[in-house]
């Protein structure tokens, strides 16, 4: 063979395994999150929670509408059964003024049905929302209605877009 063609190989082999190291450390980064959220989860390292929202995540789809998954956890009361039902609020801009959309506005139906859980340590919910045209999303505020009690908290919609938005201290 060729200088050429060796060289041709040595650097077809070099850009195979750096996609093969690129995708072990995306594997590797995937479990530590794992790792850490079960950490969390089971209160070895973080403090220990009642109900509340670990994370939301945002994904547009092709249609126009907006994916949602949040994740609930609770650890507090391990083996105790947490149910009721959760909406989403949307906060933001349209036409230069403040809007908020409501879960019946998202879900464009009136007096839509919160979403049910029903978990005894975590469960992710999802489902899909509209936004109208012209709204420009900030804020995502998720309600959880549980044992009389709603918890509330809110996340950046960068940080929703992203999948950072995670953990913030719950609002009652």
């Amino acid at each position: 063979t060729s200088p050429l063609r060796r060289r041709h190989t040595s650097r077809a082999g070099n850009q195979e395994l750096q996609s093969s190291l690129a995708e072990g450390d995306d594997g590797v980064s995937a479990l530590r999150a794992d790792v850490a959220f079960y950490d969390r989860l089971v209160g070895t390292s973080g403090q220990r929670r009642g109900l509340t929202v670990h994370s939301v995540k945002m994904e547009q789809d092709a249609n126009g509408s907006w994916h949602y998954t949040t994740t609930l956890t609770q650890n507090l009361n391990r083996g105790k059964i947490s149910q009721g039902d959760l909406t989403l609020q949307i906060e933001g801009a349209r036409a230069g003024k403040l809007q908020s959309l409501e879960w019946s506005d998202l879900l464009q139906k009136p007096n839509a049905a919160a979403q049910p859980f029903q978990f005894r340590y975590f469960q992710k919910l999802d489902g899909s929302v509209m936004l109208p045209p012209g709204f420009t999303p900030h804020r995502v505020r998720v309600y959880l209605r549980s044992e009389g009690t709603t918890i509330q908290q809110a996340f950046p919609w960068a940080d929703a877009l992203s999948g950072d938005a995670g953990m913030p201290e719950p609002h009652k």
